[in-house]
């Protein structure tokens, strides 16, 4: 039996609430999860905090959560579930990271002449967020297309493979998806 049909397999087991099951994911999905993870992770900036093997681990604890057990319909909606928790996950910590950046709860203090700092990648990503937000009220299907590719690191065949769309229509809805948000985020 192949990777994807001994996963889809495994989650259908999960699904049934066989426990072993669970235990029996983890090593089919791990090599694919870190390299995604890795691949996100190597587009953010210098001293990321955060790393490729606790961003998997953190987004499979999420969803293979037992007290919000969800369905999996094949191992491509897990992936797109594994993308989006990923996202979340990088989400929160861009917040987390802000909030502190701009004291939390420390009183704020002006000090003279020092410059302000420059827009961050923080600051990108959270603008990002609330776009994508808007994206996906209006454009849902392709909302997915932007989480696979950007968040998961996935390429335009692999992202169409997971939303079971054409390369040619994963391609056109990543241009506009792109063009949308780049006007929202100006």
């Amino acid at each position: 039996m192949s990777d994807a049909g001994q996963v889809t397999q495994v989650l259908q087991a999960i699904e049934q609430g066989n426990q072993q099951a669970g235990e029996r994911l983890l090593p089919l999905v791990y090599d694919e999860l870190r390299r995604l993870a890795a691949a996100k992770l190597n587009n953010e900036k210098a001293g990321q905090t955060l790393q490729a093997t606790a961003l998997v681990h953190e987004a499979y604890v999420r969803l293979v959560d037992a007290e919000h057990q969800q369905k999996w319909d094949s191992r491509g909606h897990f992936f797109a579930a594994a993308a989006e928790s990923m996202r979340r996950i990088l989400i929160e910590n861009a917040r987390r990271k802000a909030r502190l950046k701009r004291g939390g709860d420390l009183e704020r203090v002006d000090l003279p002449d020092v410059e302000a700092a420059g827009t961050s990648d923080v600051d990108e990503l959270l603008a990002l967020e609330d776009a994508l937000i808007e994206f996906e009220k209006v454009h849902p299907d392709k909302a997915r297309l932007v989480n696979l590719r950007y968040f998961a690191g996935l390429s335009e065949q692999q992202a169409a493979d997971v939303l079971g769309i054409s390369r040619a229509t994963a391609a056109r809805h990543w241009a506009f998806a792109r063009a949308w948000l780049f006007e929202r985020m100006s």
